[in-house]
């Protein structure tokens, strides 16, 4: 097996992102909006991003290329991620889908910046009670009560996966 993008397993890379597909979601985008492309154009500009309707145009059918700013004013105007604007045109037909994988992109990364936020919390407890050592035992203890009450008030994923269906019946 060669190093060929056609030999890796997945998507290639072709069909994850590039300008080829940020022009297909562009038409997809506005047509799904009954926009024409002045009116796009119009969005464009008054979001600050200067671009005239032959240009979205010729984006559009690939005459043009796509520049950062381009993406980001396109990705502005249409209420999606710049990550969702780059992706598969095929997926980007369909709208909810995409809607649950950026769904999903924004629970991994609230939960990344609340874990994040609970090291730095636990190590500022950790500082201040280094140099007050005189009450580590109660805020330890006050630390754990509080982070048990927490979790025992959230539903644990073996909880929602381990549910009996509404519609199954017990025969036992």
């Amino acid at each position: 097996m060669g190093d060929n993008e056609e030999d890796l397993p997945g998507p290639s890379i072709n069909q994850l992102a590039g300008e080829e597909n940020v022009a297909v979601r562009i038409k997809l985008e506005r047509d799904s909006r009954g926009w024409s492309t002045n009116a796009l154009s119009d969005r464009l500009n008054a979001a600050g991003y200067e671009m005239n309707p032959s240009a979205v145009w010729r984006i559009e059918n690939g005459q043009r290329r796509v520049t950062v700013d381009d993406a980001l004013g396109f990705a502005e105007v249409f209420g999606i991620s710049l990550v969702n604007l780059v992706g598969p045109p095929r997926l980007a037909a369909h709208a909810r889908a995409m809607e649950l994988v950026e769904d999903i992109r924004r629970a991994y990364r609230a939960s990344h910046m609340a874990n994040l936020a609970a090291a730095q919390a636990r190590d500022a407890l950790d500082a201040y009670l280094d140099e007050h050592p005189d009450v580590r035992e109660e805020a330890e203890a006050a630390a754990s009560l509080a982070v048990a009450e927490e979790l025992t008030g959230l539903p644990q994923p073996y909880q929602l996966r381990n549910r009996p269906s509404p519609n199954r019946k017990d025969t036992e």
